[in-house]
């Protein structure tokens, strides 16, 4: 059994990454004051839920029949039903899919979270790191991590969950709709298509409770903020093509960008959560940051995918195979269910910014990698900013 690294001081987790306070300039509402912002005074029509005009004509084009789709087609993965090209992502949004019920049931993508045999350039791996406990977030998370929540989505062995974060939108201050999470929390890799049903929850399980205390909690504890379905997403051509079940050489371009709506009413996610964080393209190596610290809901054993965790750690570096980006590599035991998860570091003038997700790490648990964002990312980035430029 490896020794366990002593944990980072509580204190240096508030000094160094506070995730909901900084996030709101002078005069701004924080989310702490508002923590079922989207419940009160929403517009409740669902007409923002309505379907843009393109999408049934994009379900037409691969024979799909819209109304079928919305009452169990979308369960049909034979290959030709399977949308696997960026230009061919669709997600209609289907009211009430994802009920407080069919959220705790959903599983980790444990496969997802393997890496497999490492190989590559030794010279730029550093020794694996010794595991950091995970510890639980503080209590309601809307005052601590606000931007930080799940992903549901449905795959061909059931339903599925991630982490993901709110991060700000260059193109629309302010009123952001932007979440991002890792490639294979959206789409299978070379050998499927794009996840259905995909939907992002932030704060969930505002009040950390067990999943028994779940069966019994108000929809607001469950979803304080409500459901966001994710009208675009976007993820790297090395994922699509190279992602496989145990990260394969796409693990170092496993990120993703998602355009998100409401389920119910029409206000922005960032204003109604009240929190969102920078994406910093150009983090310094790993030798020049002192702490990054990962978030999540870890699902699979021991944890079960109800309580938000994090990891802080210094980073390392991790090589999966000649060719490709060094990855980000610190010591945790969060598990499947973290993939995805925001890796936050506070840059020198005191604001703390995303520059990773977690994407893969050793079945045993004890670390995990992320892709280091780069030009690829950040087109990726501008390109989904771009696209919903004022809206």
């Amino acid at each position: 059994m490896r020794s366990i690294r002593p944990l980072l001081a509580a204190a240096g987790l508030v000094s160094a990454l506070a995730l909901t306070a900084t996030a709101c300039g002078p005069g701004e509402d924080k989310a702490a004051d508002k923590p079922a912002a989207s419940a009160e005074g929403a517009d409740n029509s669902g007409a923002n839920a309505a379907l843009p005009a393109d999408v049934a004509d994009r379900l037409k084009e691969h024979g799909v029949d819209l109304d079928k789709w919305k009452n169990g087609e979308w369960k049909n993965w034979e290959k030709d039903k399977w949308l696997r090209e960026a230009k061919d992502f669709v997600n209609p949004v289907i009211e009430g899919l994802w009920k407080p019920e069919r959220m705790t049931t959903a599983k980790a993508p444990a496969k997802t979270l393997s890496a497999g045999d490492i190989s590559g350039d030794q010279d730029v791996t550093d020794p694996e790191p010794r595991p950091v406990r995970a510890q639980e977030e503080k209590k309601p998370y809307h005052r601590n991590a606000a931007p930080v929540g799940k992903v549901f989505f449905d795959a061909p062995e059931g339903s599925m969950v991630c982490s993901a974060t709110v991060v700000k939108d260059p193109e629309n201050p302010g009123r952001s709709n932007l979440v991002w999470t890792a490639g294979h929390c959206v789409h299978a890799g070379r050998a499927g298509g794009w996840y259905r049903n995909i939907a992002f929850v932030p704060a969930y399980n505002d009040k950390g409770k067990s999943p028994a205390a779940l069966e019994h909690a108000q929809p607001q504890e469950i979803a304080p903020y409500g459901v966001y379905w994710a009208d675009w997403v976007a993820t790297s051509g090395e994922w699509i093509d190279q992602g496989g079940p145990t990260g394969g050489t796409g693990a170092a371009y496993d990120y993703a960008v998602m355009h998100v709506k409401p389920e119910q009413g029409s206000k922005s996610l960032e204003e109604t959560v009240g929190a969102a964080l920078d994406v910093d393209f150009e983090a310094p190596d790993a030798k020049s940051i002192g702490t990054m610290g990962a978030w999540g809901y870890p699902a699979a054993p021991p944890y079960n995918g109800a309580i938000m965790h994090k990891c802080l750690d210094r980073p390392g570096r991790l090589s999966i195979a000649p060719g490709t980006p060094t990855m980000w590599r610190i010591g945790c035991t969060m598990t499947g269910g973290s993939s995805g998860g925001g890796w936050f570091v506070r840059q020198p003038g005191g604001k703390t910014v995303l520059v990773s997700n977690t994407s893969i790490g050793p079945v045993t648990s004890g670390w995990l990698a992320g892709p280091r964002l780069d030009r690829g990312a950040q087109q990726i980035f501008t390109t989904m900013s771009e696209k919903f430029a004022g809206q």
